[in-house]
């Protein structure tokens, strides 16, 4: 669809879909920090992640739809790193964009007009930016095997087509499809580390097998068999042989452990001896991270990354999306905490730039947690705590009136059941 059809981002937001119901954040769109609302304001928490994603991912999505992303997505890196991150940010800020949004933009019509006319334009604003962002001739036009950092995010973006095989596969014109796969097949030149990156090359495979492409078992049975052989304990993989106290296992590797074996499971049995003890794990790991956010909506700033903020929570909303959060962990706890962390970091000072970019930080505009790798687009990982989005509203995680989270009933004196290791 040509660019054209879309209007300024000024104009979509005075536009009569936000008259109605405004989705952009405000001060009347978010609950105060840990508080709790009542039942007939449960299903407004599906609004306020709403206009979280809205203020997100409008810049990104509105500028590359219109093959505008290079021209007007700021850079900001390590000083004297700038150009150097330029090669590789505006792939992370696309690929780790829609791996956040497929869900949503996978799930079918709702009974809400305001929300549907949104997918809707998200849905053609995706897949303009897979095909612009994939065609060699458009100004946007990413880039895929030229860096270390693209087997990263092409994963990501491999992700994104795994958990949208509708909206982002299905729909998209021959033409893009050849040139995505083929943009995906150039990160095969790269060695992935030896660590959560073995993932990423496993993931880009697990795509091809789940579309009929050409696919590297060697690549998957690498990943699966090393993060196996990794594993430390009680929910918990090393990022590599060593364990790191950092959000790792949520960032990538427990999530990417879930999607790889869904998307290979219907083409072969090699690695289903697998999915029990991944299972296990990832809800064990999932009532950890729950257990993790403060009744005041905050988490510990522990290790490195900070600056992906509430992408930490990334396999909280994935074990959310399944259904398969653990026993004793209610979704509408998961929802009551994600909306309190999510608010806090939001309504941060100095999150956004001027224009509306997401800048480096944890909460606001702190430069100095940004490691050498982290970019602009980095920071776009945070769209992963966005997957429940993808359950209808009247899901529980959505209708359920919000409950308090464990830290939140501990700290208040609820007599809790005793809280064990799992292996």
């Amino acid at each position: 669809m040509p660019s054209g059809k879309f209007p300024s981002r000024r104009a979509f937001l005075k536009s009569a879909l936000f008259a109605t119901a405004p989705l952009t954040v405000s001060a009347k769109a978010v609950t105060p920090q840990g508080a709790m609302t009542s039942g007939a304001d449960a299903i407004s928490d599906r609004t306020r992640w709403l206009a979280i994603l809205e203020r997100i991912s409008q810049p990104v999505l509105e500028a590359i739809s219109q093959q505008k992303l290079r021209a007007t997505m700021p850079v900001e890196a390590r000083p004297g790193l700038v150009e150097a991150r330029r090669q590789s940010t505006y792939l992370e800020a696309v690929g780790r964009l829609l791996s956040g949004l497929a869900p949503w933009l996978e799930a079918g019509p709702g009974n809400d007009s305001v929300e549907e006319n949104l997918r809707s334009r998200y849905r053609q604003w995706a897949r303009l930016a897979i095909r612009y962002g994939t065609d060699p001739q458009s100004p946007d036009a990413l880039n895929f095997g030229t860096n270390q950092q693209s087997v990263v995010d092409a994963a990501f973006l491999a992700l994104a087509l795994v958990r949208a095989p509708n909206e982002l596969w299905a729909k998209l014109d021959p033409a893009t499809k050849a040139n995505l796969v083929r943009a995906l097949v150039q990160t095969r030149k790269i060695q992935p580390g030896f660590n959560n990156w073995l993932l990423f090359s496993a993931m880009i495979e697990a795509c091809f097998c789940k579309y009929g492409q050409p696919w590297d078992t060697d690549r998957i049975d690498y990943g699966l068999r090393q993060l196996d052989e990794w594993y430390k304990g009680d929910g918990v993989y090393g990022d590599g042989p060593h364990f790191h106290w950092d959000y790792y296992n949520s960032f990538v590797i427990q999530p990417f452990l879930l999607n790889i074996l869904d998307a290979v499971e219907p083409v072969t049995s090699r690695w289903a001896f697998l999915r029990g003890p991944v299972q296990t794990r990832a809800r064990r790991y999932a009532a950890i991270e729950e257990r993790l956010i403060s009744p005041e909506g905050t988490f510990p700033p522990i290790g490195r990354s900070l600056a992906y903020r509430f992408g930490a929570l990334h396999h909280l909303a994935e074990m959310s999306l399944r259904g398969e959060l653990p026993e004793g962990v209610r979704p509408a706890q998961v929802r009551a905490a994600m909306t309190a962390v999510m608010t806090r970091m939001i309504q941060a000072k100095g999150t956004f730039d001027s224009k509306g970019w997401l800048t480096i930080g944890f909460a606001g505009h702190q430069p100095e947690i940004g490691e050498g790798y982290i970019s602009t687009g980095s920071l776009y990982l945070c769209s992963a705590a966005w997957l429940p989005l993808g359950l209808p509203a009247t899901n529980d995680f959505w209708s359920a009136p919000p409950q308090p989270w464990t830290a939140k009933k501990a700290w208040s004196g609820v007599d809790l059941p005793t809280d064990h290791a799992i292996d």
